[in-house]
Parts: structure tokens; C-alpha cells; sequence
């Protein structure tokens, strides 16, 4: 009798454990996510969260959890932090631009989408960003996130990392005037964003040179991501008004065959996801100049697998849901 009262307080306890977590999931996928800009790693992550949390006084009892959130974001930032550190040692062999793994979602524009998504893009930082992150340290990039992204107090983010609340306060003040040194603020209109990627992307798989050179900005910058030196990449960036043209004239003068674009949110961002034979091919971003009305960074991402969980369509739309409010793979089955 007393055996199976402990097996229903356990599975009672099992069951309170999971629901927390599932509560918590879609918080724990975006900070990991922005720490980490990759899905597949953020999966990883949250399934390591998960059996923390879950095995958390296994064999022994101790006094139940009072901040649940804050204590699951610990344990996540942590892991994700862990993770990192991998992360880059493996970067460091790997040829040409890394860029992060997109979040696509349902059709642009971005400014017609439900409630759903448009709490999902508040928490995905765009690809621009994402990119300028990934030349902070860990530490500022994990203080940046909490912080700017998701509102953290200073005194908090300290409690997470185990950190005095001055240098949580250091960490931020260096990543925060970083960032702006590298991307000012500036948000194009949603209609205007589209309007630009359109033609962007028109005449980039038209390989109209003319159109292009008026389309880009002087200074622009064109990121290749084909997955560490496979042939759908650029080696190294490409910068400038002529050189990024060409480089684009040059890739549309060999196209695979079946092309097909959609016009979807990339995170958050109204973006170009090109199929070739009902397969995904490339993810295509656009950043937008001051001004509004050139573009300023070009993020091609071509890897098969950052593109493996890019629907069509719908399937796009469930497969954002899928990653951003469940965290396929990573939480309780």
C-alpha cells in the first residue's frame, strides 16, 4: 500500500513537473533561440532544460520551486550558455559566413498576421540582429537578450548567471553600445519592407544587373550561408554596390530548375523562401538603409540543414508554431 502511494505521489508530481515546463516552453524556446541562433541547438538545449527540471530532487525530496519561470529560465540560459561554448570552438572551422537558422512563418505582410505570430516575432529578434549578436561574448549576448529583449531587470539577470548586479550592468552597457554602433535603430514600415524584397528578389533571380545596382545601397553587404564551404556559398562576405550585383547577376545565370518564391515572415520580417523542385532552396533576407528605401545587408541562406524545417505555405506556418510554442523535440513527450 505504502509503495503505491509513493508510485501516485511520484506520477502526481511527474505530471505538475511537465505542466510547468509546457507552460513555460515558449519562453525558454525564444531566449535560447536568441542566445543561440539556431533551432536545432535550441531543441537540444530545451531537452536538457527539461530533464533538469524534471530531475530535479529525484531521490530526494525538497521544497517546491517558488518562481517556477524565473528558475526554468536559469537552468535554460545556463544550458544554452553551456552549448555555446561548443558552438563556437566548431565555428571556428567552419568555412565562409555562419548565419542563424531561420524562423519561418506564414505569408507577408508581416503587418496582416494574427495575435499568434505576432507575439512569436516580438520574441525572435530579425537576422540582422541575430548576426550583429554573433560578434558578442557569450556573457553580453545572454545579458543583451535578457535584458533588451525580454526586459530582465539587471538585478535579475545577475540571479541567472550567478553574477554581481555591476557587472551584469558592465556586460550590458558594452553589448548594448555595440549593437547600436553596428545597427542604429530604424524599422522600416512592414509595407515598404515587402515592397523592396519583391523587387529585390525579382531582379536578383532575373540577374537584371541595372535594377540591382539601383535597388542596392553603396556600402551593402552580401552574407552567403552554404552550410561550411558547400557550393551554394560565397566564401566571405561580399561588399559593395558592383561586387554584390555581379556576385547576384552570377548566381542567377545558373539556376536549378522549378523556382518558386513565397513572400513569408523570416523572423518577423517579411522575406523570400526560394523552392526548387517543391524543395526548399534558399532563404533570402533584405535590411533596409536609414533611408528606408535601399538595401543595406543581404542574408542568403542556402544549407540544407538550417532549410530542413521549412514548410510551404501552411506547412511554413505550422512548422514556426511548431518550433516557437512547442519546441519540437525538446520538452516532455
Amino acid at each position: 500500500m505504502t509503495d503505491s502511494s509513493g508510485k501516485q505521489r511520484e506520477a502526481a508530481g511527474t505530471d505538475a513537473a511537465t505542466q510547468v515546463f509546457v507552460d513555460h516552453r515558449e519562453l525558454l524556446f525564444s531566449v535560447v533561440y536568441n542566445i543561440l541562433g539556431s533551432v536545432t541547438d535550441t531543441e537540444d538545449v530545451l531537452q536538457e532544460t527539461w530533464l533538469s527540471w524534471a530531475g530535479r530532487g529525484r531521490g530526494t525530496p525538497q521544497a517546491p520551486v517558488e518562481k517556477p519561470r524565473a528558475y526554468l529560465v536559469r537552468i535554460a540560459v545556463n544550458h544554452a550558455l553551456a552549448r555555446r561554448a561548443v558552438e563556437d570552438r566548431r565555428r571556428e572551422r567552419y568555412a565562409g559566413p555562419w548565419l542563424p537558422e531561420p524562423l519561418v512563418g506564414t505569408d507577408s505582410p508581416v503587418e496582416n498576421a494574427d495575435a499568434g505570430e505576432q507575439a512569436l516575432r516580438g520574441e525572435a529578434v530579425s537576422m540582422a540582429l541575430l548576426v550583429v549578436l554573433e560578434t558578442l561574448s557569450p556573457l553580453e549576448r545572454a545579458v543583451f537578450v535578457l535584458n533588451e529583449v525580454f526586459g530582465y531587470a539587471h538585478t535579475e539577470i545577475a540571479e541567472i548567471l550567478d553574477r554581481s548586479a555591476s557587472a551584469v550592468r558592465q556586460l550590458a552597457h558594452r553589448a548594448r553600445s555595440h549593437v547600436r554602433s553596428r545597427r542604429p535603430r530604424f524599422e522600416a514600415h512592414p509595407r515598404v519592407r515587402r515592397q523592396v524584397t519583391e523587387r529585390f528578389v525579382a531582379a536578383a533571380l532575373g540577374g537584371d544587373l541595372a535594377t540591382l545596382l539601383e535597388i542596392l545601397a553603396p556600402d551593402v553587404t552580401l552574407w552567403t550561408d552554404g552550410g561550411g564551404g558547400k557550393a551554394r556559398s560565397v566564401p566571405r562576405p561580399v561588399r559593395g554596390r558592383d561586387k554584390v550585383a555581379r556576385t547576384l547577376a552570377g548566381f542567377a545565370s545558373r539556376p536549378p530548375a522549378d523556382l518558386d518564391v513565397r513572400y513569408l515572415s523570416v523572423n518577423g520580417e517579411s522575406a523570400a523562401v526560394v523552392y526548387a523542385d517543391e524543395a526548399p532552396y534558399a532563404v533570402m533576407v533584405m535590411d533596409l538603409a536609414a533611408e528606408g528605401d535601399g538595401v543595406s545587408d543581404v542574408y542568403i541562406v542556402t544549407d540544407p540543414e538550417k532549410l530542413a524545417g521549412v514548410g510551404r505555405g501552411e506547412d511554413a506556418a505550422r512548422t514556426v508554431t511548431e518550433q516557437g510554442a512547442t519546441g519540437k523535440g525538446s520538452g516532455p513527450a
